[in-house]
């Protein structure tokens, strides 16, 4: 299907909730609808809360990008992707090293102490 602004769209339904993509060629791209990102992060998170690898990764990936109703953010990028790491997913180590390129050793220092706040927090959860 040809997109509004040329490209391939890719339409995804489920239930009421749908979603348009528009090929990155494109010379624009269409928003997505707030509420729309607004649960694709709020899932992340709650999965990211369970212990997810995955989802603390893509978390790292919003917010090293503004994306996914994530606001740039590279100390939150850092903690997640710190997480992810930790819990075993690949990439995530060299995605954290990326990032740490163009943050300040305070900002990094932050980025690990919101880490270790994290996990402390899902410890007394558990208790």
């Amino acid at each position: 299907m040809e997109g509004p602004f040329g490209g391939k769209v890719v339409r995804h339904e489920k239930g009421d909730r749908f979603m348009h993509l528009t090929a990155i060629e494109t010379n624009r791209a269409t928003k997505i609808a707030p509420a729309v990102t607004d649960l694709a992060l709020a899932r992340l998170l709650a999965d990211a809360a369970r212990g997810d690898a995955n989802a603390c990764f893509d978390l790292g990936v919003a917010f090293s990008t503004g994306s996914s109703g994530a606001e740039y953010d590279l100390i939150e990028a850092h903690k997640w992707f710190n997480l992810a790491a930790a819990r075993g997913h690949g990439e995530a180590a060299h995605c954290r090293a990326d990032i740490s390129d163009e943050m300040t050793a305070r900002e990094i220092a932050e980025a690990q102490r919101r880490a270790r706040e994290f996990l402390s927090a899902g410890q007394r959860k558990v208790a």
